[in-house]
């Protein structure tokens, strides 16, 4: 049986876990709103769904920007009439040692990953509130339950993402579900653009299995496809590592 047809809001859409969501969703049957900086991809990204019987549009978005997140939701409202589902998938992963001293870098794992979240809660939880429903997806990750090496200011910024979204669940009173879904290592861009060398070999071994992203897009799917009266609270994916690699 088909779900209910919602319209959801899905950040950080231009490419991996975000596009990938984008696409499941709109198959699926829901209407998708948009956002990201690369607006190229979004154009492109709309058209696809669009081509394929989906309902989608976009708008620019700068998730660090408490001003333009606001005026993101509002778009979305005023395109589709409301806002059912807000996924919090932005984010940023400039890994390095706490003593290579990247400052810029935490201050923007910090912006992009933590305030981005707490940004698009601002804006979509009021008009959530206001219709009496609605369900916000926070993307964390496994860094969210463990903690290595050039990875400690990232897996800060996703520890702070789960306990955002417990404290919402708890305050929500269940007129707002709230999910977490944490995956393993995904294929996507965000550790193509690691310039600190110890980082970059430590992922390149890290990531030799990783989930297609379309693994994590099915979870968050599973979750805001459930009866009203079932909240999902947390969902962690990880790839299955072959045993021939496991023993390396």
């Amino acid at each position: 049986m088909a779900p209910d047809t919602k319209t959801v809001l899905i950040t950080g859409a231009s490419s991996g876990i975000g596009a990938a969501t984008a696409r499941r969703l709109a198959a699926d049957g829901h209407r998708v709103f948009l956002g990201a900086r690369r607006t190229d991809r979004l154009a492109d990204l709309v058209e696809e769904i669009t081509r394929e019987g989906g309902t989608a549009a976009f708008r620019p978005l700068d998730v660090t920007d408490a001003a333009d997140t606001a005026d993101f939701v509002a778009r979305a409202r005023a395109v589709f009439g409301g806002v059912d589902v807000l996924v919090n998938n932005a984010g940023v992963m400039p890994l390095s040692r706490l003593d290579a001293l990247r400052t810029d870098d935490w201050d923007r794992m910090i912006d992009v990953n933590v305030r981005g979240v707490l940004h698009g809660i601002a804006a979509a939880l009021p008009v959530m509130r206001e219709q009496g429903s609605g369900h916000v997806v926070n993307i964390a990750s496994v860094g969210a339950y463990e903690v290595s090496p050039t990875a400690a200011v990232y897996c800060a910024t996703k520890f702070a993402v789960r306990a955002i979204s417990e404290g919402l669940r708890q305050e929500s009173g269940g007129a707002v579900r709230v999910t977490v879904v944490s995956p393993g290592v995904t294929e996507s861009e965000l550790a193509d653009h690691l310039t600190d060398p110890v980082a970059r070999e430590t992922m390149r071994v890290y990531r030799a299995v990783a989930l297609p992203a379309e693994a994590v897009a099915a979870a968050v799917a599973h979750a805001i496809g459930q009866p009203p009266q079932v909240d999902v609270n947390e969902i962690v994916v990880r790839p299955v590592v072959p045993a021939a690699v496991a023993a390396m």
